[in-house]
């Protein structure tokens, strides 16, 4: 069983005990503690974005804070879901859906970072553990990069269509 798809329509469940599966209804998708202590200090450091929003419209990808002027997409990644190198453990229930599951993220976040960055966009993953501060800092930093490489880029396009 590695695929909840498979229960469409029944009775089963993809989780082990009805207890799991509570306690991951109950997860939420957004405005998690490590996300909004982020959202907090990029916005304390003057910074303002949109929450929850697909930085390309087309794709079902959603960035947890999207910079749209700087192109900058922002992703708050669990440590659980995301397998970081630091904090991933295997689950000791239903390890085979885990492991998979977890694969199949690490998989979507890699295309999902292939897409935007096709289309333009940088990309910016922050792990749920970091110091929101410091997570922050790097926000403001690639922000700051990618305007001023957009400003030049503008400048440049000007003046060479002033000389032709």
């Amino acid at each position: 069983m590695t695929d909840q798809s498979e229960h469409k329509g029944s009775s089963a469940s993809w989780a082990s005990s009805p207890g799991t599966r509570r306690s991951m209804q109950s997860n939420k998708a957004r405005d998690t503690r490590p996300e909004l202590a982020l959202r907090r200090a990029v916005h304390a450091m003057g910074l303002r974005y949109r929450v929850s929003e697909r930085p390309i419209p087309s794709v079902r990808r959603t960035a947890d804070l999207v910079f749209t002027r700087a192109r900058v997409a922002v992703f708050m990644d669990g440590c659980f879901w995301h397998v970081c190198p630091e904090h991933f453990t295997v689950s000791k229930t239903n390890p085979d859906y885990w492991a998979s599951k977890a694969e199949k993220n690490r998989a979507r976040d890699r295309q999902t970072d292939r897409l935007l960055e096709e289309a333009g966009w940088a990309v910016l993953r922050v792990w749920e553990h970091e110091d929101p501060v410091e997570a922050a800092a790097r926000v403001r930093e690639l922000c700051r990069r990618r305007l001023e490489e957009r400003f030049k880029a503008e400048v440049k396009r000007d003046v060479t269509a002033e000389r032709a």
